[in-house]
């Protein structure tokens, strides 16, 4: 399946965006995700099926004031 991870082009055989998230070495960070511009909370990673042209954004928090 072919999507967009932060912006770029990727193709994954990950059906969920936990899988997508291990196989792109995100399963320990402490990031935050959308999936076509929608939150998806880290109880609900798991259970997030991936589709075709699908957009993923993964962010890391940052720290300054």
């Amino acid at each position: 399946m072919n999507i967009q991870l932060n912006g770029k082009p990727q193709t994954t055989s990950a059906a969920t965006l936990e899988q997508l998230l291990a196989e792109s070495g995100f399963a320990d960070a402490t990031i935050a995700t959308a999936v076509n511009g929608a939150f998806v909370p880290q109880a609900q990673r798991a259970r997030h099926d991936l589709r075709d042209g699908d957009q993923i954004e993964v962010l890391a928090p940052m720290q300054g004031g």
